[in-house]
């Protein structure tokens, strides 16, 4: 997971060939429990336990996790990122290819599928929506993927203190510092990375594997999101060719994009809270009292509210695909709250109907909660609460 800034960015120009709706399959990237964990373990027990055996077809990523970088990752934390870097693959390889950018007409799609695999896994769902992201962001930029097989994220979180700065040097541009929260560590090939240069703020297209010198072991202790692999990385590696600067100076934040992708974040959010609500609903008896029905009759509320409010958005994104109307922000602002009130109270209301039982002894479910409570504590609340309150009064309405 990331800081809020992190994965905001998105395309307002959709090509026909990528307008259909897509819908994932239900269960699809959490398939690893029944079919492919069972497969990897019982491969290396028979093969001696090596990572090496572990691995998939060889990629950049595969490089850097016997380089070094990764030494004092145990076997268990090498399979669970082995099993991320499977889901993500296969969502670049099938939903992602024909993933409707935010404006096409079809963005309550692109949210549904969105929310639908975090639903499943809140982590996966996170690194997949920083792929997403990625690729609309190069849309809006008029640039292309390096590689249409590359899985991508963005590294965009900014620190008071030290971060990430490029220079312009012989042959292109050089990297270098420090950045933390970088979502999909050691899962994903390519990532969209910020830095501060002397023109201003630039997005470059790295590849992981090339430009990050070190991974800061121990940066990424967290029970909730845990599986999004979010380290802190140093970079310094080889000269970036100009080709790879994405946008001019500050294409980043000064797009359209930006606020749409905010609200694609609020739509992860969603998912989450769906899928805590759906694997309750799945394990109550059928014997519920009345105060447990009335738990879950006010989750389920909280949950169709927010899909309410995000179709809407959509809604409005499609109908203004430009901002021309300059009301991105705004509306991001507001989906942004309240999706993110509607979660808390989800999590409460999972709590209270279920008690801890589901919570201390279902593993899915117990993770579905931090991750949830962990992610929405990128929102910057009360900030982003005093901006909407500004652009209100400025307005002198809220229609």
């Amino acid at each position: 997971m990331t800081d809020a800034s992190d994965s905001l960015g998105v395309s307002t120009n959709q090509p026909e060939a990528n307008a259909m709706a897509v819908k994932k399959t239900a269960g699809t990237a959490n398939r690893w429990s029944s079919e492919v964990a069972p497969l990897l373990v019982s491969s290396t027990s028979e093969r001696g336990n090596s990572d090496e055996d572990m691995r998939i077809p060889p990629t950049g990523v595969d490089d850097a996790l016997n380089s070094g970088l990764y030494s004092s990752e145990s076997e268990s934390q090498h399979l669970k990122r082995t099993q991320v870097r499977l889901s993500v693959q296969e969502f670049a390889r099938e939903d992602g290819v024909v993933l409707s950018l935010p404006g096409s007409g079809n963005t309550w799609e692109r949210f549904e599928v969105l929310a639908s695999w975090a639903a499943d896994d809140l982590s996966v769902g996170r690194i997949v929506e920083g792929h997403s992201d990625a690729l609309a962001i190069l849309a809006e930029a008029g640039a292309e993927p390096v590689s249409r097989e590359a899985t991508y994220g963005v590294w965009a979180a900014r620190s008071s203190s030290g971060g990430t700065s490029a220079e312009r040097v012989p042959g292109g541009w050089r990297l270098s510092g420090t950045k933390a929260f970088c979502s999909g560590t050691g899962v994903i090939d390519r990532a969209l990375i910020t830095a501060d240069t002397p023109e201003g703020y630039r997005i470059f297209d790295i590849s992981v594997n090339d430009q990050v010198a070190r991974v800061h072991e121990d940066s990424w202790p967290a029970v909730g999101m845990a599986n999004s692999f979010s380290h802190t990385l140093d970079f310094n590696g080889p000269i970036i060719l100009d080709e790879q600067v994405v946008g001019p100076p500050d294409f980043y934040t000064n797009r359209p994009g930006f606020w749409f992708g905010a609200v694609g974040v609020a739509a992860c959010w969603f998912g989450g809270a769906e899928g805590l609500v759906n694997s309750l609903l799945h394990s109550l008896s059928s014997e519920s009292s009345d105060l447990v029905n009335a738990e879950v009759g006010l989750a389920v509320a909280a949950i169709e509210t927010m899909r309410a409010v995000l179709r809407s958005a959509a809604k409005s994104i499609d109908g203004d695909p430009h901002d021309a109307r300059s009301e991105a922000h705004l509306r991001a602002l507001i989906v942004r709250q309240a999706v993110h009130e509607h979660s808390l109270d989800v999590l409460a209301r999972v709590a209270s109907a279920g008690g801890a039982r589901p919570l201390c002894l279902d593993e899915q479910q117990s993770r579905r909660a931090a991750d949830l409570f962990v992610y929405l504590s990128q929102h910057h609340r009360g900030p982003d609460a005093a901006t909407l309150g500004q652009l209100a009064r400025s307005a002198h309405s809220c229609n």
